[in-house]
């Protein structure tokens, strides 16, 4: 007989945890034993009835028979049907490559932290610790669904932790002030200087560049609001339209002078560029706010391939980066490496984390200040100018 906390009588199975939770127990005929938590006494009692029954009457689970395979596919085209498609994208990914070759057979009900951990395993060779933490994640997010959902009464990832460490912070790419005045020098030269410069003066990601269309500027109020993304799907060989990557992602960001001088001059240029039969394409997407369709026309694009009369490719973007890298002399970055500039610049420049959070469209503080701001040796002097004016001030 289990206990409550004040030492009463739970009855038989159940005992009520430290937290105030009640704690059923209960062990079938197979040997196999079940545990669930509950807010009130009651509800343990009715589960701990219900196993009692559906036990000595050989009630059918049709969970015990579903294997991993048949969850994932639930669980990604139901559950998390809200999530951006590059997320879903990515624990698809995982899960066909790393997860689906060791477990995707098994019953689901069967899966222990053994079986998680050698999935991990088998990747920690070959795989950068990143992607060894998605796959984790992936596989998480899928099984706590399974828990939520009653088809598993345990998680089986408990106790299992990933050891191959993910870059650090500070392996993550940004200009320092010279680097950007010598790479912004070379980048003149270049078809793709205002999207270098835009990135630089919004912290646009390179996908809210890309799907940027002129009904997002208001020009009498000289901001900028990222509603929707672009991107190429090299596998599948189409443009994809989508919402932003996060619900903090939709955001109004106020354009500089000299963001809003770019801008314009793309503007002013529109009808005079080379346009494809590309942009006559109108493209549908799910705004993840309200769960209506959203329309981007590609003809409306603020920036497109001057040779090619097309979006440019997010890899081409990368490509010329590197080129331009190598001309100027200095080391290789990538697109994402300009919005990390922007993070620490202005950081630098005495913005709050809490505004440089909202313009960068973090849900976190933390992936601000800890993966976007970097410290420079500019930053630590105007820290210690700053501390210096202050405590002047105070004396």
């Amino acid at each position: 007989m289990g206990k409550n906390l004040k030492g009463k009588e739970c009855g038989k199975g159940i005992c009520q945890r430290k937290d105030g939770k009640y704690a059923a127990r209960y062990t079938g005929k197979n040997g196999k034993r079940q545990e669930k938590h509950f807010l009130t006494l009651p509800e343990a009692k009715n589960w701990l009835a219900d196993m009692q029954y559906e036990d000595k009457h050989d009630v059918y689970n049709p969970s015990s028979e579903m294997t991993v395979d048949a969850w994932f596919e639930f669980w990604i085209t139901n559950l998390i049907a809200d999530l951006s498609p590059n997320t879903r994208r990515n624990y698809r990914e995982r899960y066909e490559y790393n997860i689906q070759p060791v477990i995707g057979t098994m019953r689901l009900c069967d899966v222990k932290p053994m079986h998680c951990k050698i999935v991990l395993n088998r990747m920690d060779a070959t795989y950068a610790g990143s992607t060894i933490r998605q796959t984790y994640i992936a596989m998480g997010t899928m099984f706590r669904a399974a828990v939520m959902n009653d088809m598993i009464t345990k998680h089986p990832m408990d106790g299992v932790r990933y050891t191959k460490p993910v870059r650090a912070a500070n392996d993550i790419k940004f200009l320092t002030v010279e680097e950007q005045e010598i790479f912004l020098e070379a980048a003149k030269r270049s078809h793709n200087y205002r999207q270098y410069v835009l990135l630089l003066e919004t912290g646009l990601r390179t996908s809210e560049l890309i799907g940027l269309t002129w009904d997002a500027i208001d020009w009498k109020k000289r901001t900028l609001t990222v509603n929707k993304t672009l991107e190429y799907r090299h596998k599948e060989g189409y443009w994809r339209a989508g919402p932003p990557k996060t619900a903090t992602s939709y955001r109004t960001i106020p354009l500089t002078n000299r963001a809003y001088d770019v801008l314009k001059e793309c503007y002013d240029e529109r009808h005079t560029r080379k346009e494809s039969e590309t942009l006559s394409q109108i493209l549908e997407y799910i705004d993840r706010r309200t769960g209506q369709t959203g329309y981007l026309l590609m003809r409306d694009l603020v920036f497109i391939n001057y040779r090619t009369g097309e979006p440019a490719k997010n890899s081409s973007y990368d490509t010329h980066l590197y080129k331009l890298c190598d001309e100027a002399k200095i080391k290789r970055f990538c697109m994402h490496a300009l919005r990390h500039t922007y993070a620490t610049r202005a950081i630098e420049s005495g913005m709050q984390p809490k505004v440089l959070q909202k313009l960068l469209g973090h849900a976190s503080i933390k992936t601000t200040m800890d993966r976007y701001v970097h410290v420079t040796d500019t930053s630590l002097t105007n820290a210690v100018k700053q501390f210096e004016r202050s405590t002047n001030i105070a004396s």
